[in-house]
């Protein structure tokens, strides 16, 4: 038996080891969404490949769509810090209250170009890195932002009133109360069930995802806002995040791996997919229904009725965690404006 070991080392290595003959690690990165999203197909597997290359093979992520190892949702945080699994993307305002300060980033009329969001992010989390102390925060960032989708008008604020509204957090719910409608807490694969039999008239929902969920099939109505700030209600924050006790196990080289795929290029990159991704939901919409945008001053009327009573809830609940709700509002709001500047100065003045 002892003769055999030589031959059966030589026949595993290859299968389990880079040409240098380091041991390859393999990563097992967890989501949600289904393999048709395209946070899934150009965002989680062009960045799991271009960790693997980068690595020189050392490190391997397998990505599981789905919900395939288990659990839904609100239950990914946990996986990864538990290390069931290695990597997750989630949805923050999928656990509420798990991490109060950065929900700020998803009030109401708040958000504006990606890029600019999540740039203010990083600068948001380096100043309050206990957000995310259990874990190797690989990347924050937002998507481009929630527009309604409805299968009736909504030409006035007051059209709003009644529609029951599919939302994604708490914070979108208090945002569709305080406009006068009724909403309904619900992944974004329910969707197309709830529009289809009548459960809710109208979705909360980026563009992103109107193929991947058929929404362009299931409503008439697609509509924004005339707003300078942003033509979206609200945006929702996500995470890529990785166990931490399974990253600093890592050797120093692999290690920076991770870390030269995290950070202000990464953070670009991801708002500049999200617009690029919106473009093919906002083509649908238009071709199969009407993409109307919410007149100004009815933008106006929503922001009167909604941001008084959205900021006032969530400063009575963080207040309960020892925050400062308002102080945290005005820093994330400088921090966008500041980054949103700079976004919009000619290149070669930066």
């Amino acid at each position: 038996m002892l003769r055999l070991l030589p031959i059966l080392v030589l026949v595993i290595l290859p299968a389990t080891a880079p040409a240098g003959g380091e041991a390859t690690v393999h990563l097992k990165l967890h989501h949600t969404l289904p393999p048709v999203a395209p946070a899934h197909r150009a965002m989680l597997l062009p960045w799991a490949r271009k960790v693997e290359r980068e690595s020189r093979g050392r490190l391997s992520i397998t990505v599981y769509p789905a919900g395939q190892l288990g659990g839904q949702a609100p239950q990914l945080v946990d996986q990864v810090r538990d290390g069931v699994v290695d990597i997750v993307w989630a949805l923050t305002g999928a656990t509420p209250g798990r991490f109060p300060r950065i929900e700020v980033f998803e009030m109401p009329f708040l958000n504006t170009h990606p890029v600019a969001m999540n740039l203010a992010l990083l600068d948001f989390l380096a100043r309050h890195p206990e957000e995310f102390a259990e874990y190797k925060l690989i990347a924050a960032f937002v998507h481009a932002g929630q527009a309604l989708h409805s299968r009736r008008p909504v030409r006035r604020a007051d059209d709003l009133a009644g529609m029951k509204i599919r939302i994604p957090s708490r914070v979108s719910g208090w945002m569709v109360t305080a406009m006068g409608g009724v909403p309904l807490g619900a992944p974004v694969s329910r969707t197309p069930e709830l529009l289809s039999k009548g459960v809710v008239d109208a979705a909360l929902l980026p563009f992103e995802v109107v193929q991947a969920v058929k929404v362009d099939e299931l409503v008439d109505y697609h509509v924004t806002l005339d707003d300078p700030r942003s033509d979206r209600f609200n945006t929702q924050v996500f995470v890529i995040a990785m166990n931490r006790a399974r990253y600093e196990s890592l050797p120093a080289e692999l290690q920076a791996v991770i870390d030269a795929n995290a950070g202000e290029a990464t953070a670009r990159w991801l708002g500049e997919l999200w617009l690029a991704n919106e473009e093919p939901g906002l083509e649908l919409a238009a071709a199969s229904g009407e993409l109307s945008r919410l007149p100004r001053a009815e933008v106006e009327v929503l922001r009167q009725r909604v941001e008084p009573v959205v900021h006032e809830r969530w400063f009575a609940l963080v207040a309960r965690k020892g925050l400062d709700g308002p102080a945290l509002l005005a820093e994330a709001r400088a921090l966008i404006d500041r980054r949103l500047a700079e976004l919009r100065r000619p290149a070669a003045s930066r």
